[in-house]
């Protein structure tokens, strides 16, 4: 380099050197952190669930129950929303519930009589008994990354490789 600079060689910064040593190091095994964003997006979808929308902010539709007897949509009695737990490993977490009735309704469904028959049910409040041949459930998911999510995860991330987040 022609005119004047300065070399600054890795090896004459041993702080920085010793930081970038233990970051790599600590990068071998991420199943801190991933627990760490796991307990985070579970927060996350906790207040999805009191907020009743999805993970872009747009709001679910309100259940039948929600509208006739008050409360909140998929807050009936709490047991969905206190099943949302993470599991992880090295490399990922996993959000979810394991609830059988958790998919149909974060991700819609229709829902059939067997054999061509009806299904049979009383509606909430005063609405009376109905027979249908099917019912379609609305996607409601509380699941996925939005809002502050990602910087959230990219904040754990960088307080985990340097230090701040207990390993």
């Amino acid at each position: 380099m022609a005119g004047a600079s300065i070399i600054f060689d890795l090896r004459d910064l041993h702080a920085l050197e010793t930081a970038l040593k233990d970051a790599v190091a600590r990068a071998e095994d991420l199943s801190p952190l991933m627990d760490a964003i796991g307990g985070a997006m579970e927060t996350t979808v906790h207040e999805r669930f009191e907020a009743e929308e999805e993970a872009d902010g747009t709001k679910w539709p309100q259940s039948i129950r929600a509208k006739e007897e008050g409360g909140q949509t998929l807050r009936d009695d709490g047991h969905l929303d206190n099943s949302i737990t993470h599991i992880f490993d090295a490399s990922s977490t996993e959000i979810g519930s394991n609830l059988i009735y958790a998919g149909p309704n974060f991700f819609g469904a229709t829902i059939r009589a067997k054999n061509g028959g009806y299904l049979k049910f009383s509606l909430p409040g005063d609405l009376g008994f109905v027979q249908v041949e099917s019912v379609t459930i609305p996607a409601r998911n509380p699941l996925g990354i939005g809002g502050d999510d990602e910087e959230t995860m990219e904040e754990l991330a960088a307080d985990y490789l340097f230090g701040g987040l207990a390993a």
